[in-house]
């Protein structure tokens, strides 16, 4: 694993200069703080903030496997644009609109359809299974990095709003799941494993480790992963959409 250790007068200060001794964004990285520093009194008993930072696992464990969709996902550059695009598009539900489920189901297989129309994507192919209140999106397109985006960002926000468009027309709550290929569960097997070894890593070091802003989700599947073991606590910190889980040793 590349890792850097960098110190600077805040913690920020040490991660900007890591990032960019390494050549790599926020993102692509996991950061452990060593020491917050101190600002001391008139200069006196100064000390700098300490930062670990290490090329992330989800990133090295995940690429070799997910060449064809994650990586091309990671470089493409419009994926920030589309993103705030899927984000920021309207749906009226002042007024819910009762269907029957079939019809609130084609509803929002329409809507995604659109969705992706608007952002270039014309060969989307869209099937769905549907078990009591849950209802399984499975997405196939020769763009489906685009569909994506780095860190299923953009497949969430998605998710999202195909959730929004199906409670609006469906005579009973539905819980709304979107996926291209088999992403969501490639993503779960390397936050797994990831947790396995964040936790060992909080072990052996003594310290507790920080990763990488996570949606809920996400942060719910390290938590379950780890709830079983009694070495190691887990919380989350931080705000919205840069809240974080860590990883604290029991002593």
């Amino acid at each position: 694993m590349t890792t850097m250790t960098r110190k600077g007068a805040t913690v920020e200060e040490a991660i900007e200069a890591a990032l960019q001794k390494l050549g790599v964004s926020r993102d692509e990285v996991e950061i452990e703080v060593l020491s917050q520093g101190r600002k001391g009194f008139l200069g006196l008993g100064a000390k700098e903030a300490e930062v670990k930072v290490s090329i992330s696992e989800v990133v090295k464990h995940t690429a070799p496997k997910e060449t064809n969709i994650v990586s091309e996902a990671i470089v493409q550059p419009q994926e920030e644009p589309i993103r705030e695009m899927i984000e920021e598009k309207s749906i009226n539900d002042e007024v819910k609109e009762t269907r029957t489920d079939a019809e609130a189901i084609e509803e929002c297989e329409q809507y995604l359809k659109q969705v992706a129309i608007e952002m270039g994507i014309d060969d989307l192919i869209i099937t769905h299974e549907v078990d009591g209140k849950y209802v399984n999106f499975q997405l196939e397109s020769e763009k489906a990095a685009l569909l994506i985006g780095k860190r299923g960002q953009t497949l969430n926000a998605l998710q999202q709003l195909a959730q929004l468009v199906a409670n609006k027309y469906a005579n009973q709550f539905k819980v709304v799941r979107v996926d291209v290929g088999d992403y969501r569960s490639r993503r779960q097997q390397s936050l797994e494993h990831l947790a396995d070894r964040m936790a060992d890593r909080a072990i052996r070091t003594g310290r507790k480790v920080q990763l990488e802003p996570m949606p809920p989700y996400e942060r719910k599947v390290i938590h379950h992963m780890l709830s079983s073991r009694l070495d190691i606590e887990t919380y989350s910190e931080g705000s919205e959409p840069y809240r974080y889980l860590v990883i604290e040793p029991i002593r």
